[in-house]
């Protein structure tokens, strides 16, 4: 039953977060939280599913012109070797369950702000590669650690900024969560992890979603109401994750 749950669950979280350039690892956080994952399987999971998914909505977002080498090449060149890093790291349960709470928290206020889609017309401010590659380090680290992308940070930091348009934001992001994705798995499995048996069907409809909601949105950017949603699943399972630990 868990299995048929988690794998509606995990469809609608890679719809709706391919459709702003997102692998989807804070949703599927979210829902294993909520329906009770051992903490060993959720990093290895939502990192495997986030590899899949943002691969799509990178293909997608880049074919639709909706990136910028400049940006993406100082933040990957920090985010590999630390998210990495942070894979190789296996936080006991009483620790990872509060830090990744805290991640899903945030990952909900984000969605909250971002139902209010920002225009594609707007001033940009230039950004230095010495602070881009500051900012990969940090967020790599991060990623590896709790088993998310970094783009629920990377996105609003960059739209915050002025640093990018939402859409150039959306393919960047896409790029940085997979890349990090990729890095943070080969620290996990490195450190002995284990890959739950139903992987192959979770990343089957994480596969449908992924295409479905990139193709939307590499056009036109997600719906605020669905963000509203998802800000209240992740609201719940963040102060669930923090209430059990």
């Amino acid at each position: 039953m868990n299995t048929i749950i988690l794998s509606i669950l995990f469809f609608f979280a890679a719809l709706l977060y391919s459709s702003v350039g997102h692998g989807g690892a804070s949703g599927y956080l979210a829902v294993m939280g909520l329906v009770g994952i051992e903490p060993s399987l959720m990093k290895p999971t939502a990192l495997c599913l986030n590899i899949l998914v943002s691969s799509i909505a990178f293909f997608r977002f880049y074919k639709a012109g909706a990136f910028s080498w400049a940006l993406f090449i100082p933040l990957a060149l920090t985010a590999i070797p630390f998210a990495y890093l942070g894979g190789t790291v296996s936080l006991p349960s009483h620790i990872y369950k509060p830090i990744v709470g805290a991640v899903l928290l945030f990952a909900a206020y984000q969605s909250f702000k971002s139902a209010n889609v920002l225009t594609e017309q707007q001033i940009l401010k230039p950004v230095s590669n010495a602070l881009l590659l500051v900012v990969g380090a940090g967020l790599g680290l991060l990623s590896g650690l709790t088993g998310v992308g970094g783009g629920i940070f990377l996105s609003p930091l960059l739209l915050f900024t002025r640093w990018s348009t939402p859409k150039i934001v959306a393919g960047v992001a896409a790029a940085f969560i997979f890349v990090n994705s990729v890095s943070g798995l080969l620290g996990v499995l490195s450190a002995g992890a284990k890959i739950p048996s139903e992987l192959p069907i979770w990343l089957t409809v994480v596969l449908v979603g992924g295409f479905l909601g990139a193709t939307y949105g590499s056009k036109k950017l997600a719906d605020p109401i669905l963000n509203r949603l998802l800000a209240i699943v992740l609201l719940i399972a963040g102060a669930k994750m923090i209430a059990n630990f």
